[in-house]
């Protein structure tokens, strides 16, 4: 197919079925994600050490992309880090065109020890305007997690990473 829509007369060559499935989905967060969203509810962030190369895996892994081996250790690293990327989003988690974007983007998280180098970074809301985003502000600020009253378990017990100076 070159990428052409149908035409109608063509649909009526072809046998089609419209259906829409009730699917239902069940998702186990396994071992690694389970630590770690019981960690938030904790309001710990928790990652993965490799200790034959350093790098903590925030969220966590339990295999070292790097090394090819099993990573070691849990550990906490700080709710603070540094803006990698970041983008407005006019465009809500559930797929709907929204007036004021949603400011997201990967937070890289310090370690609690010097020589951890944490991996690859965590995706999330970041507590700033558009205005920020367009000028390109955001990149390298620091930032610390704002975490929610009462919390679940869930990666929305962070409600954003704000600005800090």
């Amino acid at each position: 197919m070159d990428g052409t829509p149908l035409k109608e007369e063509d649909l009526k060559k072809v046998n089609t079925i419209v259906y829409k499935p009730n699917a239902k989905y069940a998702y186990s967060a396994g071992q690694a994600y389970s630590k770690f969203l019981l960690g938030l509810k904790e309001k710990k962030i928790i990652g993965r050490k490799c200790n034959k190369c350093g790098r903590v895996y925030v969220p966590p892994r339990m295999y070292c992309d790097d090394c090819f081996r099993p990573t070691d250790e849990w550990v906490e690293v700080k709710d603070e880090g540094i803006v990698e990327t970041v983008v407005a989003s006019f465009i809500s988690w559930t797929r709907e065109r929204i007036e004021k974007p949603e400011i997201v983007g990967v937070i890289r998280l310090f370690p609690s020890r010097d020589k951890d180098w944490v991996f690859p970074g965590l995706f999330h809301r970041i507590c700033a305007d558009f205005e920020d985003v367009k000028n390109m502000s955001l990149f390298g600020k620091k930032v610390k997690a704002v975490w929610r009253e009462e919390r679940v378990g869930s990666i929305n017990d962070i409600e954003c990473f704000k600005v800090i100076e």
